[in-house]
């Protein structure tokens, strides 16, 4: 097991920047899951740490070594790719150990890695069958294995449930953190799913345009993110956002919107901000927002309702609650006390 340091790495193609900078440091043993959505230079950033892209600037280090020069198979890193990868005529036990078949290793010895990494990813009856003969998921766990028997010091995930179907990307969710959590190994995964970066990251990197916007714990992130951009990108639903500016302690939005809010607003007197709040942070009540329901999508454990404020701006509320909403009905909304969020409307920045 390694640390990886990533110091103010930069990455061009041609006059094309890509990484801006980036500056990471992942423990030894740490599940990082870097996201962020497509073309933010996440998958970039991995092919890098692998030794597949060259580091225009900057530096990155594997348990203390620099590796900008360094080839990919000298590193001791294990890939695991969106696609499998699996060669189709090869069993799945000569799949997972063909990296060891080329390194010249004793036939005992792969034989005996290829069984223990089976035995964990629950292959082992599976060892004599053929890619085609395999579901989705059983491919992936193959192509897990085959990272495996390698023993290396850090795990890259590039997108490797994506191909999945939900139900499925679900289960292999918990597989892969189970695995992590039995073999310690450090782990860099990329995702554009932030679910799936909640739900299985020790530490998020939030990227976005070849930035790193935020770097904390899932639950950090989600209660206290640092920019609307970061607010807007972790949660599901999404986070809404009202325009407006701060009056005698209150946002006033527009269409006579006017919302009363805690003591931290006060300290903004007259600025132009941007209230943030969590759909599932919104409760039935008067004194709150007006709004006008547009859409209800119940999901059977809670009502998603899709509403419209009298600006004209859409917003999202989500209750445990069976509530019998009808299209068009007038309701209140009412925020949680102390789970709103604001934003200054012209950086994005959170106060």
């Amino acid at each position: 097991m390694a640390a990886v340091v990533i110091r103010d790495v930069r990455k061009a193609f041609g006059v094309a920047q890509i990484l801006h900078g980036v500056s990471i440091d992942i423990a030894d043993g740490e599940f990082v899951i870097l996201v962020g959505p497509s073309g933010c230079g996440k998958s970039t950033l991995l092919r890098m740490i692998a030794g597949l892209e060259s580091v225009t600037s900057g530096e990155i280090s594997i348990a203390g070594r620099v590796v900008n020069d360094v080839p990919p198979k000298e590193r001791d890193i294990a890939m695991v790719f969106q696609n499998y990868a699996l060669y189709p005529h090869m069993t799945v036990a000569d799949n997972m150990g063909f990296s060891l078949k080329l390194k010249k290793a004793p036939s005992a010895d792969i034989a005996a890695r290829v069984e223990q990494a089976a035995n964990i990813l629950g292959l082992a009856p599976y060892l004599d069958r053929f890619p085609r003969q395999l579901s989705g998921g059983q491919r992936q766990r193959v192509a897990m294995g085959r990272a495996i028997v390698r023993d290396p010091q850090v795990f890259l995930f590039d997108e490797p449930l994506s191909n999945l179907d939900a139900k499925l990307r679900v289960a292999m969710r918990a597989e892969v953190k189970e695995l992590h959590q039995r073999l310690k190994t450090t782990t860099v995964y990329v995702t554009h799913d932030q679910i799936e970066a909640m739900t299985m990251a020790d530490k998020i990197v939030v990227m976005h345009d070849g930035k790193v916007e935020q770097i904390g714990q899932p639950l950090e992130l989600y209660d206290r993110p640092q920019n609307q951009f970061v607010a807007g990108f972790i949660g599901s639903p999404a986070m809404n956002f009202i325009p407006g500016r701060i009056e005698g302690g209150s946002l006033i939005g527009a269409g006579g919107l006017r919302l009363n809010l805690d003591e931290k607003a006060a300290a903004l007197q007259g600025r132009d901000v941007t209230l943030g709040i969590r759909p599932e942070h919104l409760t039935l009540g008067d004194g709150g927002l007006v709004a006008e329901v547009v859409v209800v999508e119940p999901t059977g454990s809670e009502v998603q309702i899709n509403a419209r404020l009298p600006g004209g701006e859409e917003i999202v509320a989500v209750f445990r609650e069976r509530h019998m909403f009808k299209p068009g009905e007038k309701i209140g909304l009412q925020p949680l006390p102390g789970l709103t969020h604001l934003f200054d409307a012209q950086t994005g920045q959170r106060f």
